[in-house]
């Protein structure tokens, strides 16, 4: 092997002590990254081991000769060529020669090993760049973030200094406005110079502040600082917002409090206090809260949670010691301004009359109304009774008379007392024949008391029987004086099945009428009370008013005691639908959500949250009355039990239902009066309306008994009350409901213990008899003795025992009676404590059935 080679091969031949000493051949060396949470880096360097191959058969040096550096040299095209440097010249001497392979995997790594160096190198240089683009973008953000709210704060002292700057200009022109001949004086002396002196006059001509006219905001300046869509997902801000003007301005005051240690301004303010009040609501109320408040109780020594209710009198402590103001106000001050709402006298024009026909049952009340209206009114009643209120309105020589008919029963006092008060005059309805009645008395109390004056029209004049002067004569018993007796009360003589002196009775009204002077303002919102209420299968609640004043209309929202509603349709007495009620005008109305009690008060309202406000605190004021009425009563079980076998009371439930709210109040009203001490009827549920599945099922929990009052019960509900075995009684004559209730509850009536006296025996002997206990031998001194009578053992004028006869016997025979002046053998059921000269009483117990 000769030292040297020719050029191509002199690149293969390399120095002893210059090699060799790098990493063993066949393995490669490379650098990873690895990338960690918190943009943490790390390289590590990787080595990867060649495995040799070698050809069996093939000597080492028959290996085909590789020529290393060529155009294209045989290096993966991963790894970056550096560049050669310069083979030294080859010395003389010794030179070892490596194999091809060998010297190209040592040219291969080494050339690896750099371009890792170089790859290192870019890689922190790269880094080093993106650190500062990173700290240059955060400063620009900074800065413009500076920018913006320095451009805010100048904008708003700007806006302030021109706002200062305008006021003081207005004070300023203001001020001049008097000097404004001296102020345009501008001749050549003022610009000469004056002397100035004790006398000489100064003229100041000041010149009003110019300011500069602002820029005009762009597109741009007035969208800054505003969310938009396009700023919200644009991603050349990243995660960055910028922040609104209004959380700038509570910054900066947030921040200037926070240098000059300023607490925040209270607020006092004035705190409207209800009759009671939640914790929380009354710490909104003073924008304090809540839990201040809690704290402030509990350092009074209670232990209170935001949804605990207090009373008005604490609310207005608990505010005061806040600091704030209170206002007191009542729950009932929703209905100020609902009723009786004052009319300026030229808003008054005449109204109709309203006129009540009173009196005794079966007088004629209806049979003359029916001859005034020339209607069959009495036709719809059961058994020609009146049982409703009726109202209606007649014309007479082109005026308008307004009826209210009232029933004449003693069970409607309450209703007749109703249309006595929503009526102008009364008109008492007497019969000829006979003369003046209990409910007579009662309708002249009504009137009275309502301060309605009275028309006498003594009715049935065409019978034989009839005496209107007897009429006249016992009305003055009752302080009515008719004109004919030197009083001042009209009286007519009229005939209601002739048709006599209906027009001179008409005239009498009118009479009155004008002499009243009625007058009411039409053009103002709808007051009235309601005469009667019902609900109607078809049309739902049914009210029958009477507007008193103002106009009702379709439309209007109306409340009605505890119920309201949007009028729906006003129809008259005729079935006619009209587009408004004048005032004294009967109407009924549908629309309401629920039926009212008849007699109640009802007025037009602006709007259903103002309605819907009303009928709640109502609603809730009855319940409450309810609540407290029954609290009293219900007590504990023991109590009720207690007082269950101390009075002895039965109850007798019932449920009502009738076709009208009034029809219903006048049952109950009369089966009220039935009760005792003993027995009282009790109402599980009354309402107006058809019986219904509900009923029945309430009736069975309850175990009531179940009254429809001209209703029917639907096919559902009847379907129940079979399966349940629960009679429903039907009734269309209030006379008989009321005497079929009476005779069972006289059926709860404990029967009556009546006794009777037989006779008296004295005690001549007591013996001692075995197997028989003592027997008594006594002598009848009164009466007789009956054997299984019951028997009292008398001593010193004192009971003993009471009890039975066990024997009676004369000598030796059981008998069943002994006739006074005889001796007999008694002997006590479980009783021996007799004694000679002792008084045995016999005497019968009968019990007797009761009635109310």
């Amino acid at each position: 092997m000769s030292d040297t080679k020719s050029d191509d091969d002199k690149t293969l031949s390399v120095n002893v002590k210059k090699t060799l000493s790098l990493k063993p051949a066949g393995v490669t060396q490379g650098t990873v990254r690895q990338n960690f949470s918190h943009g943490r880096t790390k390289q590590v360097v990787v080595e990867t081991k060649k495995r040799k191959f070698s050809i069996p058969g093939e000597k080492p040096e028959a290996a085909p000769a590789v020529t290393v550096f060529k155009p294209k040299p045989p290096v993966a095209p991963a790894v970056v060529e550096a560049p050669k440097p310069p083979v030294p010249e080859v010395a003389k001497g010794p030179v070892v020669v490596l194999n091809e392979l060998s010297t190209g995997e040592m040219e291969a790594r080494r050339r690896a090993l750099e371009g890792s160096k170089i790859r290192e190198v870019e890689e922190r240089k790269r880094a080093a760049e993106d650190a500062k683009r990173r700290a240059e973008e955060d400063e620009r953000r900074r800065r413009e973030r500076d920018d913006s709210a320095r451009r805010q704060a100048e904008e708003e002292a700007r806006l302030q200094t021109e706002a200062e700057a305008r006021r003081r200009a207005e004070e300023e022109a203001r001020r001049r406005a008097p000097l404004a001949a001296d102020l345009a004086v501008a001749d050549e002396d003022d610009a000469k110079p004056k002397r100035s002196g004790a006398g000489a006059p100064v003229r100041r001509i000041v010149t009003p502040e110019v300011t500069r006219p602002t820029k005009t905001k762009g597109e741009e300046d007035r969208r800054r600082g505003k969310l938009t869509l396009n700023s919200a997902l644009s991603s050349e801000d990243g995660d960055a917002r910028a922040r609104s003007l209004s959380a700038m301005r509570r910054r900066q005051e947030k921040f200037k409090r926070a240098m000059h240690n300023e607490p925040r301004e209270k607020v006092m303010r004035e705190v409207i206090l209800p009759e009671t009040i939640t914790i929380q609501e009354l710490a909104q109320r003073m924008s304090e809260r809540a839990v201040d408040v809690v704290k402030y109780f509990m350092k009074q020594g209670q232990i209170m949670k935001p949804g605990d209710v207090i009373d008005a009198d604490t609310a207005e402590l608990v505010a005061s010691e806040f600091g704030h103001t209170v206002r007191r106000v009542a729950e009932s001050d929703i209905e100020e301004g609902l009723f009786n709402i004052a009319d300026r006298p030229e808003d008054l024009v005449a109204r109709p009359p309203v006129v009540t026909i009173m009196g005794h049952v079966d007088h004629g009340k209806t049979s003359l109304l029916d001859a005034i209206r020339n209607a069959n009114v009495v036709s719809g009643e059961a058994g020609g009774i009146t049982q409703h209120i009726g109202a209606y309105q007649v014309e007479k020589n082109g005026q308008k008379i307004t009826f209210i008919d009232t029933p004449g029963h003693a069970a409607f006092t309450a209703m007749r007392a109703r249309g006595a008060q929503a009526t102008d005059i009364a008109i008492l309805v007497v019969a000829a024949d006979d003369s003046v009645m209990p409910q007579t008395i009662e309708s002249i109390s009504h009137a009275k008391a309502a301060s309605v004056p009275i028309i006498v029209a003594i009715n049935k004049i065409d019978k034989p029987s009839a005496d209107a002067q007897k009429v006249r004569t016992q009305l003055l018993q009752h302080e009515v004086f008719v004109e004919s007796m030197g009083g001042e009360v009209l009286d007519v003589e009229v005939s209601a099945t002739k048709g006599t002196n209906l027009d001179k009775l008409l005239e009498a009204i009118l009479l009155q009428a004008e002499l009243l002077d009625l007058k009411a303002n039409p053009d103002r919102t709808a007051e009235g009370v309601v005469i009667e209420a019902k609900l109607d299968k078809g049309r739902g609640p049914v009210a029958t008013v009477l507007v008193q004043t103002g106009t009702l209309m379709p439309g209007d929202i109306l409340v009605a005691g505890n119920e309201w509603g949007r009028v729906r349709a006003l129809i008259t007495d005729r079935g006619a639908q009209i587009k408004e009620a004048p005032p004294a005008m009967p109407i009924e109305v549908l629309g309401l959500q629920g039926t009212p009690q008849a007699g109640d008060r009802f007025a037009v309202v602006n709007n259903e949250a103002r309605a819907r406000e009303i009928t709640e605190y109502r609603q809730r004021l009855s319940h409450d009355k309810a609540v407290a009425k029954h609290a009293g009563q219900r007590g504990s079980l023991e109590q009720m039990m207690s007082q269950l076998q101390a009075s002895g009371l039965k109850e007798f439930p019932l449920l009502i239902k009738g076709d009208v709210q009034g029809s219903v109040e006048a049952i109950i009203s009369a089966l009220d009066k039935l009760g005792t001490d003993e027995v009282r009827a009790r109402i599980v549920h009354s309402g107006a309306g058809g019986i219904t599945e509900s009923d029945v099922s309430l009736a069975e929990t309850s175990g009531a008994a179940m009254i429809g009052f001209n209703v029917r019960a639907n096919p559902q509900a009847r379907a129940a009350a079979e399966a349940a075995g629960i009679d429903i009684r039907y009734y269309n004559i209030i006379y008989n409901l009321v005497d079929d209730v009476k005779a069972a509850m006289s059926g709860l009536l404990s029967p009556e213990r009546r006794e009777t006296f037989i006779g008296n025996a004295e005690i001549l002997e007591v013996f001692n008899i075995t197997k028989t206990g003592k027997v008594a031998g006594c002598r009848v001194t009164e009466g007789k003795v009956e054997r299984g009578a019951g028997v009292r053992l008398i001593r010193d004028n004192v009971v003993i025992h009471e009890g039975t006869l066990k024997t009676l016997k004369r000598f030796k025979d059981e008998v069943a009676e002994v006739p006074g002046g005889q001796e007999c053998g008694m002997a006590f059921q479980n009783y021996e404590d007799m004694r000679v000269g002792d008084i045995i009483e016999c005497f019968r117990v009968e019990m007797v059935t009761r009635t109310l």
